[in-house]
């Protein structure tokens, strides 16, 4: 029901936003701007499934947060500039300084703080399916894609109007920095993802948030700012910026190894529990193991069932880590044990003794 509401009310809110941007562009602008735009988003949402590949997300809170991102967060950035520029023009109208105060301060610290609180909505109302840092950097990503999404299609198709170069700033946005606003908000969505590991309450989660967002909102303003007084834009990109998103990935490496040390510790328990053969941790919790046991099941045609198999280990290990985090340990448990039970049925089919699933 979270879920439906969500998706509703995100997608209405993006279909406010590209009425406004249809409407300030027009028609045929938009929609060219909307085809360019899918080049980064496509790139974008490459990314996230690479990062969301071990244990794959809800495609509904993937969902939401990409409409989330699109939608509600252009919205709330369209409504606060409209806001701002209102009570600029009434002191005297735009300068120099409002410009660079706009790009440098305001524009990050809004957009931030309102892709974080589509983050803070995942933590609190689909808490099951975010259970550390790299669940976190997933929906930063989504959230980040969407709002970049509609960002592009508002630069792009500005362009179009003007008679710009729309090759080149296409080159720069879409080919050279399709994961800026991703850096940015990915700081936010492993903090508070850091925090859900570590058993944190609601307002635990409200706290990493806030501290995710000082690098998100810091980086945000670096490269909004620099726009303003580098005059070798190309070489400050492969000088900075590059570095700092060649960083985030190392990051985001790391993070993957620990996901799957996390998994493979908490297979182990399973196993020891007399669930699984201690040989089948391998096969469930590395991602050689994995590659080695779908290459396997190829061989015997049960492709299907193996996938299957993998994926409700992945979920029996995030549940009991979950439970060791201290987290809803009456439902985890009741998930935990479902869980078992599903993943020894699977382990029966795989094996070639079919059986009811229930």
């Amino acid at each position: 029901m979270l879920a439906v509401v969500g998706i509703v009310l995100a997608g209405g809110a993006l279909l406010v936003a590209f009425d406004l941007v249809a409407a300030a562009l027009g028609a045929p602008s938009a929609i060219a701007a909307g085809v360019m735009a899918l080049v980064p988003l496509g790139i974008v949402a490459l990314g996230a499934w690479w990062m969301d590949r071990w244990e794959p997300e809800p495609r509904a809170a993937l969902l939401f947060a990409f409409l989330w991102g699109a939608g509600v967060s252009v919205l709330v950035a369209l409504v606060v500039g409209a806001v701002v520029d209102a009570g600029i023009e009434l002191a005297g109208g735009p300068n120099d300084a409002t410009e660079f105060v706009g790009a440098a301060v305001q524009a990050p610290l809004v957009e931030e703080i309102a892709k974080a609180f589509g983050l803070l909505l995942l933590v609190w109302a689909a808490r099951r399916h975010f259970d550390g840092p790299v669940d976190g950097a997933v929906y930063a990503t989504w959230i980040a894609g969407g709002f970049a999404f509609t960002e592009n299609v508002l630069y792009f198709g500005s362009e179009i109007v003007e008679g710009g170069d729309v090759g080149m700033l296409f080159f720069v946005r879409g080919i050279m920095s399709p994961f800026a606003h991703v850096m940015f908000t990915v700081c936010t969505g492993i903090a508070i993802g850091f925090a859900v590991r570590r058993g944190a309450g609601a307002f635990g989660a409200l706290g990493a948030a806030i501290l995710g967002l000082i690098p998100a909102i810091g980086l945000h303003a670096l490269w909004n700012a620099a726009l303003f007084v580098v005059t070798d834009f190309f070489g400050y990109y492969f000088t900075i910026q590059f570095p700092l998103f060649v960083g985030m990935i190392v990051l985001v490496l790391w993070l993957r190894k620990q996901e799957w040390r996390l998994t493979r510790e908490r297979l182990a328990e399973v196993a020891a529990a007399g669930w699984l053969d201690v040989a089948e941790i391998d096969w469930l919790g590395t991602p050689a193991g994995r590659r080695r046991a779908k290459a396997w099941a190829r061989s015997v045609g049960r492709t299907g069932a193996m996938k299957a198999y993998i994926r409700e280990a992945g979920r029996v290990a995030a549940a009991r880590q979950r439970i060791l985090s201290g987290r809803g340990r009456e439902r985890e448990r009741a998930d935990e044990l479902e869980g078992l039970r599903r993943l020894r049925a699977l382990r029966e089919v795989v094996a070639g003794r079919p059986v009811a699933l229930g």
